[in-house]
């Protein structure tokens, strides 16, 4: 199945846009947002992931070399595949976007556009698509609001930079599994880093620090050989 449950994973995009500066301007912006993002610019090649790799949502620029967005998305619709895709155009005609949203597009931007926007349309997207209405995460006294992107245990507020709050969401929406490294790699950073990179263990170590600082009882697990979860709630 395509489209996956935002209950189980950090929210994964495919960003298909032939301008670098803007593909640029999108990737830092949904990364600091805690998305894991994919970046390519062209058709054939954005085609080619959106059809083999699990996304949750992907960003289309309809003028793109190879094969252009609205062929994309034709395509996609035809193999039944339930991806959301939320169009982008630099055109103020009506016409390529009527026809994208006949064709099954979720949504649409008209660049310039602010990331905010972007953002606020692929929380949207993804969640009609999973029906999820879950804001809030909660494990023990540890809870996550996803909306405000506020952290807390007990009483106490955890400021976390943008990957540690990733990384966390995803230990927290599968609270008691053991998540392995490369599955936290692929999930927080994308498939384009190295596998053999300590980045995962750099970053745990961060987030346990800041989660599990003056409490008795230890959230966050490191499984030897394995990978890491956090405990379920007894």
């Amino acid at each position: 199945m395509r489209s996956r449950a935002l209950l189980d994973l950090t929210v994964r995009v495919l960003v298909v846009e032939d301008e670098k500066k803007i593909a640029s301007f999108i990737r830092k912006g949904l990364e600091a947002a805690g998305f894991a993002v994919d970046v390519c610019h062209n058709g054939d090649e954005g085609y080619e992931l959106a059809v083999t790799r699990p996304y949750d949502v992907m960003v289309l620029d309809i003028m793109l070399p190879g094969r252009d967005g609205l062929s994309i998305l034709r395509n996609i619709r035809d193999r039944k595949i339930p991806l959301p895709i939320i169009l982008l155009t630099a055109r103020t005609e009506p016409n390529e976007r009527v026809e994208g949203l006949n064709l099954g597009a979720d949504d649409y931007l008209t660049k310039p556009f602010f990331i905010e926007e972007l953002i606020a349309r692929i929380h949207a997207v993804t969640r009609r698509s999973t029906g999820a209405s879950q804001s809030v995460l909660v494990v023990g006294d540890l809870a996550m609001d996803l909306l405000t992107r506020e952290v807390r245990r007990g009483g106490r507020l955890i400021e976390l930079t943008p990957r540690e709050f990733a990384l966390l969401e995803c230990l927290m929406r599968a609270p008691g599994r053991v998540l392995t490294r490369v599955q936290l790699l692929e999930r927080v950073w994308g498939y384009n880093f190295d596998p053999g990179t300590n980045i995962v263990d750099v970053y745990v170590q961060r987030v346990r620090a800041k989660v599990d600082r003056d409490a008795d009882a230890k959230l966050i697990e490191t499984i030897r050989g394995v990978g890491y979860r956090i405990k379920a709630s007894e």
